[in-house]
């Protein structure tokens, strides 16, 4: 199998483990008395399968495009930036015309 589509398929599993892991939190800290809704509903199953499914879709999403964004960079960017010399610094005279 192709490197990207490996790449591709770990990054959307990822996402949807993250949105797996986002709805149950949505369901046990009750947010919105969703629990109750859920747990009381005739098609409360169906509604949990649909949380997790688009959940999973934007997350995949918003982890798949960080993981492209982030393939350029050989090392994430640390401290602060260098000093500039004053030996750099050169003056300019500005004409008022």
């Amino acid at each position: 199998m192709p490197y990207l589509v490996k790449f591709y398929i770990r990054h959307v599993l990822i996402g949807f483990a993250i949105a797996i892991a986002f709805v149950a939190l949505l369901l046990w800290l009750n947010v919105g008395n969703l629990w109750h809704l859920i747990s009381t509903s005739d098609i409360g199953l169906l509604a949990a399968f649909l949380l997790v499914m688009f959940h999973g879709i934007v997350f995949s999403g918003v982890q798949f495009g960080i993981a492209i964004m982030r393939m350029g960079q050989d090392q994430p960017p640390r401290g602060r930036r260098d000093a500039v010399r004053a030996e750099a610094l050169l003056p300019v005279r500005a004409d008022n015309s």
